[in-house]
């Protein structure tokens, strides 16, 4: 391996940690902008991602328990944030999905970013976009692999 390519692998490691961080930082700012504790953040982040989520998953996601993520939906549905309707797979369960207010009070806020994101991705050719999906797709199959087997230990 040459020392170029050496030095490209580290940029890039240190190039996607730092995206992950500003990610962070960027949902930390809106949480605070509108708010919203950490949790509730990535709650209304995975939900913005997913569209509908079961409350298991939101826990899971969260690391809550059952009832502090019970607790923390209740107060997004107070703040009008979500909805809760049923679940067409269990007669019992209920799905959890950002709410039209939501879109109006946070979308405002995310316009910037996902028209400068929307312009860089368009800058691109289609080769590079292919070799950009597939590093991304990999990379997080690689974080989620590694994320299971912590998991799994930890039991």
């Amino acid at each position: 391996m040459t020392h170029m390519k050496k030095e490209l692998q580290q940029s890039v490691m240190a190039a996607a940690a730092e995206s992950n961080m500003s990610s962070v930082l960027f949902r930390n700012a809106l949480g605070r902008r509108l708010n919203l504790n950490v949790t509730d953040s990535e709650c209304l982040s995975l939900l913005g991602i997913r569209g509908i989520s079961t409350p298991t998953e939101l826990a899971h996601y969260t690391g809550l328990t059952t009832g502090s993520t019970t607790t923390m939906l209740d107060r997004l549905e107070k703040a009008r944030y979500i909805t809760r309707k049923p679940n067409p797979a269990d007669r019992r369960g209920v799905m959890i999905e950002v709410s039209k207010h939501w879109g109006e009070v946070a979308g405002p806020l995310v316009t910037g970013v996902r028209q400068a994101h929307a312009q860089l991705i368009a800058s691109y050719s289609d080769k590079e976009l292919a070799v950009i999906l597939d590093f991304l797709t990999r990379f997080k199959q690689n974080v989620d692999t590694q994320t299971s087997i912590i998991e799994k230990d930890a039991k």
